[in-house]
């Protein structure tokens, strides 16, 4: 019983309402806890549920939420201590995402709690999995590789939306407490990204070898968020060096996508398919399977970046590009399959990824 009673001892300790950070002795004083009685596993689970719960401060509220924070980075996937949260949360003994917490001891409450609500439910995807982390193995071909990173991929960029949302307004934006806590997310989006960056690069090759339309704009529909979300993550990042969030050196550099990239995708997409379909393959997409991009992605900012599209080294503009890839495209009973081929240009690697299966990836 003295290690069940240590655990709810160390988390009042903890979760002070006081203006000094989570110190990490209480983090290895859990942590060797779980390690030699798992029964303190549950005990904090159940204690974390009651302080965090019930708190009106959001002082207490955003250690609880460190202290959690820190325990899930210190813990395997399969751990007890992941078991006993998770078990927790789907019981409802534990409410991350909605978060009722409502912060009552400031001036500026509304910012509190906005902050503490955006962190809850970005540790509740944490939780739920720990899906920033590196795939095992070197990647393979296999369609069920590629479905399985195309998910990898999916909750990573949901994760991203998460940590972007956690910027603080108001009062919260200059306070010590909330960028402590700001410098553990902001770290965890760097794992994320580079986990991205990595992954991405494995779609893009294997895009035009997808077996049917669906997969393919699987695909795609990554890579346009990519492209929306890699312009609102460059400026989260700018904002964090302003007030000095982490250390400059450590930021990844973020590849931001332009528009006129995903525009010819899509276009040569559905053009690819229509000659497919016209062979007896595979289904035409519909005039309405791509939204329309262009209404979504901005186009403030864009630097001049390397074409998509390559073709001939004597076509001189974008508009000639697109032009051939529809004559191309209507060319149904051509035999002359070397006739044109499409390179997407990867800037998260620096490399053009081919249509043909027979070309290199980059050059």
């Amino acid at each position: 019983m003295g290690g069940l009673c240590n655990v709810d001892h160390i988390i009042v300790k903890a979760t002070a309402p006081n203006g000094s950070p989570l110190s990490d002795k209480y983090v290895h004083q859990l942590l060797r806890l779980f390690a030699i009685s798992p029964p303190c596993c549950r005990a904090f689970s159940l204690g974390f549920a009651r302080r965090f719960g019930k708190t009106r401060s959001w002082r207490v509220a955003l250690k609880c939420l460190l202290l959690l924070h820190r325990l899930l980075r210190s813990s395997p996937e399969d751990s007890l201590f992941r078991t006993e949260l998770l078990i927790n949360r789907s019981n409802g003994s534990i409410s991350l995402y909605p978060c009722n917490f409502r912060d009552v001891s400031s001036s500026d409450p509304e910012s509190f709690t906005a902050f503490i609500r955006s962190y809850a439910r970005l540790l509740d995807e944490i939780s739920n999995e720990d899906n920033h982390r590196r795939r095992p193995g070197p990647p393979n071909n296999s369609l069920e590789e590629i479905g399985r990173v195309l998910e990898v991929l999916e909750q990573i960029q949901s994760l991203i939306d998460r940590v972007i949302e956690c910027k603080p307004t108001g009062v919260t934006a200059r306070n010590f407490l909330i960028q402590t806590a700001m410098k553990h997310i902001i770290r965890d989006s760097f794992v994320c990204y580079t986990v991205f960056k990595n992954d991405i690069v494995f779609l893009l090759e294997n895009m035009f070898q997808m077996p049917t339309y669906r997969c393919c704009i699987s695909v795609f529909d990554v890579y346009r968020k990519a492209a929306l979300q890699a312009d609102r993550l460059y400026e989260f990042y700018q904002w964090c060096k302003l007030m000095g969030v982490c250390g400059c050196y450590e930021y990844p550099f973020v590849d931001r996508i332009p528009l006129l990239q995903i525009q010819a995708l899509e276009s040569f997409i559905n053009g690819m398919w229509e000659i497919k379909d016209d062979n007896g393959d595979h289904q035409s997409p519909s005039s309405s399977s791509l939204s329309s991009t262009a209404e979504k992605v901005g186009d403030e900012g864009e630097e001049e970046r390397q074409p998509l599209i390559k073709l001939n080294d004597d076509d001189d503009s974008w508009e000639d590009i697109l032009e051939a890839s529809v004559v191309n495209f209507s060319s149904h009973g051509s035999d002359e399959k070397d006739e044109w081929r499409i390179q997407v240009y990867n800037p998260f690697d620096g490399k053009y990824v081919s249509s043909d299966p027979n070309y290199p990836w980059g050059h």
